[in-house]
């Protein structure tokens, strides 16, 4: 595992690698941040992620699909993230809403919005997979992993609220 740091308007965000693919971004305040991985900046995986990462913060959208992403998870959180990564740049989704999504991807009847939960907020490579773009049934900012504040600022930064 490789690390370097990336300088944000929400302060230094942590990048982690296995050399190739991308396997997390943490924020400074981030829930479940990983052991203190080697430092390497010179990784080409890191600076097409800080290229990502320049436009999204200069108020550009551009598509998380343009970078080799790995998180790393069970097979149900890595559905979740793939849930994740549908919902359109300034918009927002609910629990309930992942939940039944995953529920129709899986073959099942329904699902339960605090399990989708849990997989969203483990999600190791925020920002770039938008688990701040998922919000409460009735709108509310509820638990993100890398604070309120942040969500917040996040969801005000692609004008999602």
């Amino acid at each position: 595992m490789f690390s370097a740091v990336y300088p944000s308007p929400l302060g230094p965000l942590t990048l982690g690698s296995d050399g190739e693919c991308l396997t997390g971004l943490w924020l400074p305040e981030q829930k479940y941040f990983p052991a203190a991985p080697m430092e390497r900046r010179d990784l080409a995986v890191f600076a097409r992620a800080a290229a990502w990462l320049d436009a999204y913060f200069a108020g550009d959208a551009p598509d998380p699909e343009e970078l080799p992403l790995a998180p790393a998870g069970s097979t149900f959180q890595k559905l979740i993230w793939e849930l994740l990564l549908d919902i359109p740049y300034g918009e927002l989704t609910t629990y309930g809403q992942l939940a039944d999504k995953a529920a129709r991807r899986m073959g099942r009847y329904s699902m339960s919005a605090q399990a989708v939960g849990g997989a969203v907020g483990h999600n190791p490579i925020s920002i770039i997979i938008p688990c701040h773009r998922v919000v409460g049934a009735d709108g509310s900012l509820t638990g993100y992993a890398g604070g309120l504040g942040a969500k917040s600022w996040l969801l005000q930064h692609e004008g999602a609220i």
